[in-house]
């Protein structure tokens, strides 16, 4: 959420920055809002301090044994218009809070301004693409024979687009979950193993709600009104929510894997089957709670500790700066981490590090305190770390030889009992 005194102060300028965001952006009726919030609270609490003031003379009346009536009359009439006053104040500052919750975080100053995505910055490339010898198969090709995971039957148990793994397919899923989650932890973060389900408030904390509602899976049940997690982000963030946090304890690193479950909508064609977009998928998450002078250097430590896992899988990726239109809606700054898949002729992302600067702290209460200074609020920072369904299409079509096998990454091996190659399954079985 964004600081309301900012927008009194800066309103011209953070409309524009806002709108590089999202174009329809206004300010002028949350202002109108605020100023009315602001004109109403101040005739309520004039009619207060006069309620009050009539109440001490009353009292002194009573002491010299002097008639009260009239006197209590008028106080009993302020106080209808008081309480008239505060149900007009609640709706206000309620719709007040519609409009600030829906607007997303301001972009830093650094950042392109474009709302086509196709003008994202390219600020790195390692290693190159793959050239192939033979004609090479996508992940759903090389699946056929392969035996990795079932969509069939998984659809039976939940419908189209929820992934199953087998087989080695899903020991290789594992393998690169703990692969992953020993880099991170070799780099300083504490893993955690957060709830799935989440209340109402944590997602709307991280920034999830009310806008991307239609994007959740919650439960249908009055007594637990609890919401799947689209990501740990969410968990990770609510950890903290409504604390204070010593100085002295920032910043802090925090990994976990979880399912991640959201809903697909228009997920169709060729470049979208398979593990390229489900409902339901494996990842890493890395999130960082820092000191605000702090999170540009964390910001690179997490790509960084992104890019590590890619490297050691001797992947060819790339690093994009996120135009001001294609970031989310809690980011101020975005890179997206994409490797090349080979079986769709393009770059898909992996990982996506943002800082949301004190935005999700705001609207989680998530503060600091220097020494006996007044709190400040937090910055929060998360970035995949990675998400492994797009990353197993890429060890899948990147590592493939000519007989239909896959070689398995060095790094994998020791997770996997010494595997060097999966080899086609042979025989009948199903």
């Amino acid at each position: 959420m964004l600081d309301v005194k900012e927008i009194r102060a800066n309103a011209g300028t953070i409309e524009k920055k806002l709108q590089t965001k999202e174009p329809s952006i206004s300010l002028a009726s949350l202002l109108s809002l605020d100023a009315k919030v602001r004109d109403l609270k101040t005739e309520t609490d004039a009619l207060k301090t006069k309620r009050n003031d009539f109440s001490s003379k009353i009292g002194e009346m009573k002491r010299k044994g002097e008639d009260t009536k009239a006197l209590m009359d008028e106080v009993s009439a302020i106080g209808d218009q008081i309480r008239t006053k505060d149900e007009e104040l609640k709706s206000l500052e309620a719709a007040f809070i519609s409009e600030i919750e829906r607007l997303p975080n301001i972009p830093m100053d650094d950042i392109k301004i474009s709302q086509d995505p196709k003008e994202n910055v390219v600020i790195k490339e390692y290693g190159k693409k793959r050239e192939f010898e033979f004609p090479f198969k996508n992940h759903l090709e090389l699946n056929e024979k392969l035996k990795l995971f079932d969509f069939e039957r998984a659809a039976k148990a939940s419908g189209a687009g929820w992934p199953a793994y087998r087989g080695i397919g899903a020991q290789l899923e594992w393998a690169l979950i703990n692969y992953m989650l020993s880099i991170h932890i070799k780099n300083g973060f504490t893993q955690w193993m957060p709830p799935l389900l989440v209340r109402r408030e944590t997602l709307y904390g991280s920034g999830q709600l009310p806008k991307f509602e239609q994007q959740q899976f919650k439960l249908d049940d009055e007594d637990y009104p609890l919401w799947l997690i689209p990501t740990a982000e969410v968990a990770l963030n609510g950890l903290h929510q409504d604390e204070i946090l010593k100085e002295e304890e920032l910043p802090l690193r925090y990994a976990a894997y979880t399912p991640c479950f959201r809903r697909e909508a228009g997920a169709a064609g060729k470049q979208e089957r398979g593990l390229i977009r489900t409902h339901q998928f494996n990842k890493v998450e890395m999130f960082c709670f820092s000191k605000p002078e702090d999170s540009p250097a964390l910001f690179e430590s997490m790509v960084q500790s992104a890019e590590e896992i890619l490297q050691g899988l001797k992947l060819h990726y790339r690093n994009t700066l996120l135009v001001t239109g294609d970031m989310s809606f809690a980011s101020a700054k975005t890179i997206d981490v994409e490797v090349w898949l080979p079986g769709q002729d393009r770059y898909y992302e992996v990982s996506s590090i943002s800082n949301c600067t004190d935005y999700q702290a705001r609207r989680s209460n998530i503060r600091f305190r220097r020494g006996k200074d007044k709190p400040e609020f937090v910055h929060t920072l998360n970035g995949s770390g990675l998400a492994t369904s797009r990353l197993m299409v890429a060890l899948l079509e990147n590592n493939q030889n000519s007989d239909g096998s896959v070689t398995v990454p060095e790094v994998l091996r020791s997770y996997l009992g010494g595997l060097e190659v999966i080899r086609p399954v042979q025989g009948s079985d199903a």
